[in-house]
């Protein structure tokens, strides 16, 4: 297998695992995927660059990760009581660049939620990027552009 090759055979295994973790609810592993800096980012404007200057669904740093997390578990908030289930398939995984440290890749994300008698589909495209740290891929910065932005999201009480 060349390099590129198995670069993106070790990104996609990691966004793969992400999105279990996330459908079966172990969250405090999903929150062991990132780096400290990492930014988990779901922009209203699926155009948008700049997030820090725009609106956004979720714009999380380390600490609102942290903190989205013990919502979940905690049952704190109404969106997450009773839990959702969620079931996510991520396909086309295109390798966008690449070096040594750092991987940017994009997919889809198709995303089926049912919690109180009602389903939901979100689709998106996730672009991915990762850092090398210790022989092991983290999170970088995740962008979820979810196709329909502008009127998809009800009340997500878990993680897209």
């Amino acid at each position: 297998m060349d390099t590129s090759n198995a670069v993106l055979f070790d990104a996609i295994a990691l966004i793969n695992l992400e999105g279990d973790l996330l459908d079966h609810g172990e969250f405090n592993a999903w929150l062991e995927l990132w780096r400290p800096e990492g930014l988990y980012v779901i922009p209203i404007d699926p155009q948008e660059t700049d997030f820090k200057n725009s609106l956004n669904y979720a714009y999380d740093n380390h600490e609102m990760r942290q903190k989205r997390v013990h919502r979940l578990y905690s049952g704190e908030s109404i969106s997450t009581t009773p839990r959702a289930r969620t079931l996510r398939t991520l396909s086309r995984f295109r390798l966008l660049e690449s070096d040594d440290r750092q991987v940017v890749i994009r997919c889809a994300q198709s995303l089926w939620e049912h919690r109180k008698g009602s389903t939901w589909h979100y689709a998106a495209d996730i672009t991915y990027q990762l850092w090398r740290q210790e022989g092991q891929w983290l999170i970088e910065q995740k962008v979820i552009r979810l196709i329909n932005s502008d009127d998809v999201l009800h009340s997500v009480g878990y993680i897209l």
